[in-house]
């Protein structure tokens, strides 16, 4: 991502630490997408349980099947909607975001505590596309919107961390955070592309 490397608002190793306008709008934008993913997957949830028979609207094969994915018990891993854990964690990310351009600068404690969350988050994602892939055979467009922010999010903040060393991490990785930050992201996306292209084969070159 462009100017999302940027150089941060205080010197290395400081206790508080601000960010780039870059790394700052990157996180709003990722916030924001995931916000609007759990927003549309949490309306068509309350539609399917007033109505067992509703489609969504982003139902449009038998694979690319929201409907599939929001009736499953996957999709309420903590017992509510899953779409709802999001509406809240997305939408710390954007406040998160929002903040740091208002110039506000946090300390490392709070740093790794958002940092933790969005390990979670992470982690959140890695299992649910387990399961959409190779348990509940079926994918969620928006839930594939909510991944990417997720995966993005989560490799430019620890590239953030470990840049300020918040994260111990030798001068070489440091060095290579800096300048190419971006190649974890496209990697971690191009697994799973990989991963959803091979899991329905027969079904994308039919």
């Amino acid at each position: 991502m462009p100017g999302a490397a940027e150089p941060e608002s205080a010197a290395p190793g400081a206790g508080r630490a601000g960010t780039g306008r870059g790394f700052a709008v990157l996180l709003v934008l990722c916030g924001a997408a995931g916000l609007l993913a759990s927003w549309v997957i949490t309306l068509d949830k309350f539609k399917l349980l007033e109505n067992p028979d509703f489609v969504p609207g982003c139902s449009l094969n038998p694979v690319v099947s929201c409907g599939s994915v929001m009736k499953s018990d996957q999709a309420s891993a903590f017992g509510f909607p899953n779409p709802m854990l999001g509406l809240v964690a997305y939408g710390v990310v954007v406040c998160v975001g929002t903040s740091l351009l208002a110039r506000a600068a946090f300390p490392r404690w709070y740093w790794l505590t958002f940092t933790a969350g969005c390990l979670f988050g992470v982690g959140f994602v890695t299992w649910l596309q387990f399961q959409s892939l190779y348990r509940i055979n079926a994918l969620c467009l928006w839930c594939c919107l909510a991944w990417i922010a997720t995966i993005v999010l989560f490799w430019y903040v620890v590239s953030f961390d470990v840049r300020r060393e918040f994260l111990p991490a030798p001068p070489a990785v440091r060095a290579f955070f800096a300048d190419f930050t971006w190649v974890l992201p496209l990697l971690h996306l191009g697994v799973v592309g990989m991963l959803i292209l091979t899991r329905w084969w027969d079904f994308w070159t039919s």
